[in-house]
C-alpha cells in the first residue's frame, strides 16, 4: 500500500506541476497580449523535463497515454495503472483549479485555463491524426531514452525537448496535448469540452502504436533498467 501511495503522490505531483506551468504560460501570454505558441511550448517542454527527471526513478508517467502505452507492452501492472491514472487526472484538475485561482476571470475564460480546442479549419479526425503522430513521436522518445536498457543517460530531457518540438509543429491545429490529462483538467474546471474526444484518442493510438513498435522491434524483452525508474510495482 505505501508504494501505491508513493508513485500515487509523483504523477500527482509532476501532473499538477505540468498543467499549472503549461497553462500558466499561455494564460499570461494572453494577459499581457503576447502570442502564446512559444512561451507554451518551452513552459511545457521544461517543465515536462524537468519532473519527469525527479520522478522517473519512482514513475515519470505523467500522462495516461504514456501510461497505456507501458500497459499494452506489459511494463505495468493493471492496477498500478489505475492508481497512475487516476493521480495524473486528478493532479490536472487540482492544478485547473488552481489557475482558476490566481488568474483574472476573463483571461480563464479566454483560455479555458490554457485546454487545448481545435482550430475551426480541421475536422476531428484530422485533429486525431495529429495528435496520434505528436504522441507516437512523443512514446518512442520515452522509450528510446527511458525504457531500453541502453538508452542514453539524459533524463527527462529528450522527453521535454519532443514536447516542445510537437507544440511548435501542431499546436496551431489542435492545441497540441499529446496527453488526455493535460487537456481534462482544464475542461473539467473551466466547462469547456469542444473537441475532447480528440485529446484522449489521438495520444492514447499514437502512444500504444509507438510503444508497440518499439518494444517488438528494438528491445529484447527481459528486466529493465533500474536506472529509469520502477515500471512495475515492487
Amino acid at each position: 500500500m505505501k508504494d501505491s501511495w508513493r508513485h500515487f503522490a509523483a504523477e500527482f505531483i509532476g501532473i499538477f506541476a505540468l498543467v499549472f506551468v503549461g497553462g500558466a504560460s499561455i494564460m499570461s501570454a494572453t494577459l499581457n497580449g503576447i502570442n502564446p505558441m512559444l512561451l507554451a511550448a518551452i513552459a511545457h517542454g521544461v517543465i515536462l523535463a524537468l519532473m519527469v527527471t525527479a520522478t522517473m526513478r519512482i514513475s515519470g508517467h505523467l500522462n495516461p497515454a504514456v501510461t497505456i502505452g507501458f500497459l499494452v507492452t506489459k511494463r505495468i501492472e493493471p492496477m498500478m495503472a489505475v492508481i497512475y491514472i487516476i493521480a495524473q487526472l486528478l493532479g490536472a484538475m487540482l492544478a485547473a483549479y488552481a489557475l482558476k485561482t490566481v488568474f483574472p476571470a476573463n483571461v480563464a475564460i479566454a483560455t479555458h485555463l490554457g485546454g487545448q480546442a481545435l482550430d475551426p479549419s480541421i475536422t476531428m479526425g484530422q485533429g486525431i491524426f495529429c495528435e496520434a503522430i505528436a504522441t507516437f513521436f512523443l512514446m518512442f522518445v520515452v522509450f528510446g531514452t527511458a525504457v531500453d536498457p541502453k538508452a542514453p543517460q539524459v533524463g527527462g530531457f529528450a522527453i521535454g525537448l519532443t514536447v516542445t518540438a510537437d507544440i511548435l509543429a501542431i499546436a496551431s491545429r489542435t492545441g497540441a496535448s499529446m496527453n488526455p490529462a493535460r487537456s481534462f483538467g482544464p475542461a473539467v474546471v473551466s466547462g469547456f469540452w469542444q473537441g475532447h474526444a480528440v485529446y484522449w484518442i489521438g495520444p492514447i493510438a499514437g502512444a500504444v502504436a509507438a510503444a508497440l513498435l518499439y518494444d517488438g522491434l528494438f528491445l529484447r524483452r527481459g528486466k529493465d533498467n533500474a536506472a529509469h525508474g520502477a515500471v512495475e510495482p515492487d
